[in-house]
């Protein structure tokens, strides 16, 4: 299943909880990093129950199709679009909440100042401003309110819910100083204003949506680092091979190549497919696959390994291990089952 609206840790426990509950289900488990959930469980149960069981937890979730589910989602380019949202949220709030900051704390600072935000005649427009410059932040930073409160509400509070509710306190109790402050200027309550021109808080507000965000900015880079090396195992297989058929030699991609096809390796290029050579010598780094830091030569007879680089020389090689069966489509199996589940 693919589950949407997970954000931390507490999510996917709360899914893996909701999902485990159900009658016939053995066995549960969710990833936060691929937004995934495999379940084992006995033949008759009903997927719509698993999808309820989700949905009352607080999230949603689709069924994959049956073409779906040898095909993993791969981590790099969840992670990937992760870091461009976050990205495009921190440009606007970290300028925004410095202006902020500005406003709220320069006069503190001993800043240059402007005098029309200073005093309790300034007050008004000293703690709209701040609220009009906190908008910005919270309406790209909403993602928080949207799954902390909805967690919340399905009385499964997670990360997000703290940082919803610490920052909208800072914000309601903002709009309502406003209010106070204009009630006091109004009826000329001095120190009404005095006092909630003091208790303004829509930089707290932005200060945790900004952090919160740039610490998710942080995890996201380093999940990509942790991701990086599926990549360049996918890197090691080439798309196109040279293939030996009625005595002629074409370039056919790699999902055409069929069991028992003869490929011509010529120097620099790396095997696609495992496979016995049949004729011609060469040496092979295979340290990609292996480990082994020197080069091997291989000659008739000899199996060669997909993902080896050919150094020098030229072979002919029968494929006898094609598609998901060669070596090194095994290695990104395994590599993305690790990417895909929980040690």
């Amino acid at each position: 299943f693919d589950i949407e609206g997970m954000t931390c840790a507490a999510c996917s426990t709360a899914v893996e909880k909701a999902v485990g509950k159900l009658d016939g289900v053995k066995e549960v488990n969710v990833s936060l990093l691929t937004n995934s959930m495999e379940i084992v469980a006995e033949d008759g149960l009903d997927p719509s129950s698993v999808l309820s069981a989700v949905e009352k937890a607080g999230y949603s979730g689709r069924q994959k199709k049956a073409e779906e589910k040898s095909h993993r989602p791969n981590p790099n380019q969840i992670i990937d679009d992760e870091i461009k949202s976050l990205k495009h949220r921190l440009k606007v709030s970290l300028p925004l909440m410095l202006v902020l900051m500005y406003v709220a704390m320069g006069h503190m600072m001993k800043l240059p100042y402007p005098s029309i935000l200073e005093g309790n005649s300034g007050a008004l427009i000293y703690a709209f401003s701040q609220f009009l410059l906190a908008l910005p932040v919270l309406y790209v930073n909403r993602r928080y309110f949207q799954s902390g409160f909805k967690a919340l509400g399905h009385k499964n509070p997670n990360m997000d819910s703290l940082v919803a509710l610490g920052s909208m306190a800072a914000v309601v109790y903002g709009i309502v100083a406003i209010f106070m402050i204009g009630y006091g200027l109004g009826y000329e309550r001095l120190d009404l204003v005095e006092k909630y021109r003091h208790d303004i808080y829509f930089e707290s507000a932005a200060m945790i949506l900004t952090l919160i965000t740039f610490g998710k900015f942080l995890e996201a880079r380093s999940k990509k680092k942790t991701t990086e090396a599926l990549d360049k195992l996918i890197d090691l297989q080439p798309d196109k091979v040279r293939v030996i058929r009625n005595d002629q030699e074409e370039m056919i991609d790699l999902a055409d190549l069929l069991e028992g096809d003869l490929i011509k390796i010529i120097p620099g290029e790396r095997i696609a497919v495992d496979g016995i050579i049949v004729e011609g010598r060469s040496s092979l780094d295979q340290q990609a696959i292996t480990g082994e830091s020197l080069p091997v030569e291989v000659g008739q007879g000899d199996k060669v390994i997909s993902g080896s680089l050919n150094k020098n020389g030229s072979f002919i090689f029968k494929a006898t291990q094609v598609g998901s069966d060669t070596t090194l489509s095994k290695i990104i199996e395994l590599m993305e089952e690790a990417s895909y589940s929980k040690a």
